[in-house]
């Protein structure tokens, strides 16, 4: 349960809230010889101001290829080069912007609460194997019952706490 809310928090980091942060072009994948790679193996992502992000390219030859490849992701960012330097602005966001962001963070969130509720399953059916085998009384299942069910709501919480702060922060002006 705790991996889904350390996945949910990672799914967020790549969610754009109008401050720049190096993992917005985590995802980006660029076309570097003859194969795709990630831009972290292409290049230095640094982000000097609060609305701009750089990608110092390594290779002299692929710093076109990085900036058709940021681009070209669907980010809605328009990068600059400056010689083997790639800048990149970040647009502030537009109010049906950002309601699409939260519309997808909900989705992430609603994602992460549906795999706690699975791993809650799991336990569940564990427990009732276990006192079908005869390894646990009845009662014995009705304690570790609550408990997984008191970890689910625990962390269902958190992650309604961490969409809550996401929000918060997309909404942000």
């Amino acid at each position: 349960m705790d991996n889904t809310v350390e996945v949910l928090k990672k799914e967020f980091s790549g969610l754009r809230s109008g401050r720049a942060a190096a993992s917005l072009l985590e995802p980006v994948v660029v076309e570097a010889y003859g194969q795709t790679m990630p831009l972290t193996q292409c290049g230095t992502i640094g982000v000097p101001e609060p609305r701009m992000l750089t990608v110092q390219v390594w290779d002299k030859g692929q710093v076109k290829a990085v900036e058709k490849a940021i681009r070209d992701a669907g980010l809605g960012l328009n990068p600059q080069t400056d010689g083997q330097l790639v800048r990149v602005p970040i647009p502030p966001l537009n109010e049906e912007r950002r309601k699409e962001l939260q519309k997808v963070a909900s989705k992430y969130a609603e994602q992460a609460r549906v795999a706690i509720r699975n791993v809650r399953r799991d336990g569940m059916d564990t427990l009732k194997k276990m006192e079908k085998d005869g390894h646990i009384s009845e009662d014995e299942i009705k304690k570790h019952e609550k408990e997984v069910q008191s970890l689910t709501d625990e962390t269902i919480k958190r992650v309604d706490e961490t969409l809550a702060h996401k929000e918060k922060e997309i909404m942000q002006v």
